[in-house]
């Protein structure tokens, strides 16, 4: 758990004054717990967020008051492993849109969309793969996990180096990342560690006021760091930890062989999609080459792709433009 893992997390806490309903469970046919929290309007237009890795249902919180905004009710799924969702051995990229589905009939969803972010993007694109096209209304992925069947000579070594262990040394993986996740948590619980994760939320508050003074662009993410909820510095401190821990409430299982999965064949031809599938990425991305992307989108018959001059963690500021753009009044309609 790097720094830069930590900060953007950071910069996610929800605005939204009452406690939203984020700690759902409901139960899909073969027995399994799917894990999901729902934000925005009950009544709004149906979108499905694909949190990223490793991260769970919380990390939609941020976009509870602008799914309001956008008439949107917003439901974020844990995948198998993480956060509420059961551990599913052997699983398969492939086998998300079925627990998709399950799920949307259980909330009696007729048409829906859905909006994979980062690591949820491969799974976004999947559900545009199968889906029937009666039930999904529209598909978009936010700088989105990149397929590693481009190039991993794009990827960081870092991350060349943790897929080698994923597929080679699982179990040393898992002992390790149980135990860097147990020291932070100890850390967190200091008044060394209070006082640290107290001083950058400060920091990050007073530069978000200062952009909104400059006229800044009012993303979610700004808007959580200014504290405009009321919230005391221990009551945002609780909410971040929360979704900081949340993935790894199971213990490490979940990331271990999501890391095998996102970089390793998706189980589809790309070419095969031709559903309309949006797009926005940046090309500054270092956790997500564009070059890798475009390897995806040139091969994916009906998608478009926006690229932007921004990095993997730059795109809260482009939230409000996304969902425009994803969940038009034309997809309401039908």
């Amino acid at each position: 758990m790097t720094i830069k893992q930590i900060i953007p997390t950071l910069r996610r806490l929800s605005t939204t004054a009452a406690a939203p309903r984020d700690s759902q469970t409901f139960s899909l046919p073969d027995g399994r717990t799917l894990g999901y929290a729902e934000y925005g309007t009950p009544t709004g237009f149906p979108l499905l967020y694909f949190h990223g890795y490793p991260s769970c249902r919380l990390s939609a919180g941020a976009a509870d008051a602008l799914a309001r905004d956008h008439d949107l009710r917003l439901l974020s799924l844990d995948r198998p492993g993480f956060g509420l969702s059961t551990f599913q051995p052997n699983r398969r990229i492939v086998d998300w849109p079925a627990d998709v589905l399950a799920f949307a009939d259980h909330a009696g969803l007729g048409r829906f969309a859905v909006l994979g972010g980062s690591g949820g993007g491969p799974y976004a694109v999947a559900c545009a793969a199968s889906l029937p096209r009666d039930r999904l209304a529209a598909a978009g992925v936010m700088a989105g996990g990149p397929p590693w069947v481009a190039g991993a000579h794009y990827m960081y070594p870092s991350a060349r180096a943790l897929r080698w262990f994923a597929r080679y040394f699982p179990s040393l993986l898992r002992v390790s990342t149980d135990g860097l996740v147990g020291s932070v948590k100890w850390v967190s619980g200091t008044k060394l560690g209070q006082r640290w994760t107290d001083d950058l939320l400060e920091r990050l508050r007073r530069e978000a006021r200062a952009a909104e003074k400059e006229g800044g662009s009012g993303s979610p993410e700004k808007e959580a760091a200014a504290g405009k909820d009321g919230r005391t510095a221990k009551e945002r401190r609780e909410m971040l930890l929360r979704e900081l821990f949340e993935p790894f409430a199971q213990g490490s299982r979940g990331f271990v062989q999501e890391t095998r999965l996102l970089t390793k064949d998706w189980g589809f031809a790309f070419e095969d999609v031709t559903y309309p599938v949006k797009l926005w990425h940046g090309r500054q991305d270092k956790n997500a080459p564009i070059e890798m992307i475009r390897y995806m989108t040139e091969r994916m018959p009906n998608c478009t792709l926006r690229e932007y001059d921004t990095g993997h963690f730059d795109m809260g500021p482009l939230l409000r433009e996304i969902l425009e753009e994803l969940v038009t009044e034309e997809t309401r309609r039908g």
